[in-house]
């Protein structure tokens, strides 16, 4: 039996009923909404000028027995409509303001703050708001002052229940959930979201919804503060990255060949890590993941690493790839492939190290002007890796 793709449209009346009934969802992998106000807004516009807007995708999805409909592509238009319904707007300005007022007022008690239950708008889409209520008012009943910004852009029910948007509905053939999920999962990877371009980290968290059970394995919460920071200008650590990579030097037994023919395609390299990781294939590249990982018990490795960075006090914000990756590699390679344990009592000493490695590196000119080269990577894994050896101790 052939997937089967079927389509029509929908008044945005039935959408919204839609999204409210929760009939239609987000699958797990979806990245939050990102469009800004003025782009909301010039969709309204667009309906009212009657002019060309993209359809969604929606795929029916059974999972536990329970029948789901995932919105693959659509997200930010399905998501503006809703708030120009509702007149709300998460607007992080407003957020940021509501936050600093409360911090600053003394007055409150710690109860209050409790109390006060802010959706963070920083990281926020749809289901902040359908997990409210499912109706307008019910919505509306359950937002905080100072939470959201409030909007108009002119809409009412006539104009809700006459304008229309088109859709695909796909249904897959397989009854299988993991066959679902890998089919899904290239679906939304060759959906070119309308304007906003996934970044490498977005595209990539489709890939982890092919096994639920490795989605904190992939993208750990701990690490989501580590970043690069020049100017104004914030690039969050990528763990899958490090994991990839340090397979490879675990593979291998060496940073010799590490990546090598993936310049410039090193997310595909970061790609077949995680299909390799999920089938738990015995790959050439990365050798088999339930060797490190048995079992996709990973839970106590990952406390002691965070435990780790926390008594090392590695830094969070670094200045340049080459800080993060000489504070880091040796740090993961250690404790996940190692299963050692650093000796933290001597933490001064061998911060001292990374640091002058760090200067080192920096003292040569190719490197410090071009740090992604391969050749420049493989030093920093090599020497991150054996500075952090010095330091540890088999785990009892």
């Amino acid at each position: 039996m052939d997937n089967k793709v079927y389509y029509g449209e929908y008044s945005l009346k039935h959408w919204i009923d839609l999204v409210l009934k929760q009939n239609i969802v987000l699958p797990d992998y979806q990245r939050y909404f990102v469009w800004n106000e003025k782009k909301a807004k010039t969709l309204i516009e667009t309906f009212k000028n009657k002019q060309f807007v993209p359809p969604v995708t929606i795929g029916a999805f059974k999972i536990g027995g329970t029948n789901q409909n995932l919105i693959l592509d659509g997200q930010q238009r399905i998501t503006s409509i809703l708030l120009a319904y509702l007149g709300l707007y998460p607007d992080a300005q407003t957020y940021k303001t509501t936050i600093e007022l409360f911090a600053n007022d003394n007055d409150e008690s710690a109860e209050d703050e409790d109390e006060l239950q802010l959706d963070n708008v920083l990281q926020w889409n749809i289901k902040q708001l359908t997990a409210k209520g499912k109706t307008k008012d019910a919505i509306l009943q359950q937002i905080v002052s100072g939470n959201y910004k409030t909007i108009n852009f002119d809409i009412n029910d006539d104009f809700l229940k006459t304008t229309f948007l088109g859709f695909s509905y796909l249904v897959p053939h397989a009854s299988d959930e993991k066959e679902q999920q890998k089919y899904y999962s290239s679906v939304f990877r060759n959906i070119n979201i309308q304007g906003e371009p996934l970044l490498p980290q977005e595209s990539r968290a489709s890939l982890y919804f092919l096994d639920q059970d490795l989605v904190g394995f992939f993208s750990p919460r701990f690490f989501g503060n580590i970043a690069i920071k020049v100017v104004n200008t914030e690039t969050k650590a990528d763990f899958v990255r490090y994991l990839s990579l340090l397979s490879q030097y675990h593979k291998n037994g060496s940073a010799h060949n590490v990546a090598r023919s993936y310049k410039p395609k090193m997310e595909k390299f970061y790609e077949e890590y995680i299909y390799a990781s999920i089938s738990n294939e015995d790959s050439e590249t990365y050798g088999k993941f339930s060797n490190i990982i048995p079992n996709k018990e990973y839970e106590n490795i990952f406390s002691r690493l965070n435990i780790t960075l926390a008594e090392l006090e590695i830094p969070s914000s670094y200045p340049s790839i080459i800080d993060l990756d000489t504070y880091i590699f040796g740090l993961i390679y250690q404790i996940i492939f190692q299963k050692k344990k650093v000796d933290v009592s001597k933490k001064d000493h061998l911060m001292h190290e990374i640091k002058a490695a760090i200067e080192n590196f920096k003292q040569v000119g190719s490197h410090k002007k071009s740090p992604n080269n391969l050749g420049h990577l493989r030093e920093r894994i090599s020497q991150s890796i054996s500075i952090y050896e010095r330091f540890t101790s088999n785990e009892s």
